[in-house]
């Protein structure tokens, strides 16, 4: 099927509701969609429903950060309907989230940088509360002049890295997965930041803990990087996925939703 497996809405950091990203989808020709808010099933519902209208298979999707390396990212698929050990997990998460805020706050304004909890929660939408919110109200308040200058002088530096929040494992985060239905892709995994052989040794690691799949189209990947995930998975009998990353122009401007052909009965059965 034509899909994109990796997209984000309002329902955590995208620009876009649930409703408004599937008819995007749609007018990309986009036939299959996921859902892959960070940290949150609670858009799919919406976007399910627009799906249905839309003619395109929404596929319920989660993106769940993992605590051993920064980046290290874990997409959840087509699990069963809350509550679920999966919807669980997410509550811890998003509590992280909301205590980290605060501490957010006060790193930046340590840099000279003033927001209130209210603007930034007003443009989180009441949803989970993540830094694109931050780097947002800061481009609105004249701090930056763009979301990406917000990251790397504020929001994605090694002061920042102190600012800690909840994570769980990725044994945790897959188990969870798997426990409530769903199958399990790693994602993009040049963010990790390792060499080839460390990222293989990850992969396997992964593996043994349930991995389905590894995404190996990517909005960030290099066609060499793509190359070598894929060899990742016919080595290691993983299924491959692909998706954009779109967050919206406004959030992540180089990025657009990707409509690409994917093998996706396995997720879909």
């Amino acid at each position: 099927m034509i899909a994109d497996l990796h997209t984000h809405s309002t329902a955590s950091d995208g620009q876009y509701a649930p409703a408004q990203l599937v008819q995007l989808a749609k007018e990309k020709g986009i036939e299959a969609l996921a859902l892959t808010d960070h940290d949150t099933v609670d858009g799919v519902p919406e976007a399910a429903q627009a799906g249905r209208r839309a003619g395109i298979r929404v596929i319920p999707g989660v993106e769940l950060g993992a605590k051993e390396y920064k980046n290290l990212h874990i997409l959840g698929y087509n699990y069963a309907n809350a509550p679920c050990p999966l919807t669980d997990l997410c509550q811890k998460l998003r509590a992280g989230r909301d205590e980290r805020k605060y501490r957010i706050l006060d790193f930046l304004k340590e840099k000279g940088v003033e927001l209130s909890l209210e603007e930034v929660e007003e443009m989180a939408g009441g949803k989970v509360i993540a830094r694109p919110h931050f780097a947002q109200v800061m481009v609105r308040r004249g701090y930056v002049a763009t979301t990406r200058e917000a990251f790397d002088r504020y929001l994605d530096t090694s002061e920042y890295s102190r600012i800690e929040r909840f994570k769980a494992t990725a044994q945790e985060c897959i188990e969870a997965i798997k426990a409530s239905g769903g199958k399990v892709s790693m994602a993009h995994p040049y963010q990790v930041g390792l060499d080839d052989d460390a990222l293989e040794a990850l992969v396997r690691s992964l593996k043994g803990f349930g991995l389905d799949a590894i995404e190996c189209y990517h909005s960030g990947h290099t066609p060499q990087q793509t190359a070598f995930y894929l060899s990742l998975a016919k080595r290691y009998d993983l299924h491959v996925t692909g998706g954009s990353d779109f967050h919206g122009e406004r959030v992540k401007p180089n990025i657009q939703l990707t409509p690409r052909p994917l093998e996706i009965d396995w997720l879909l059965g």
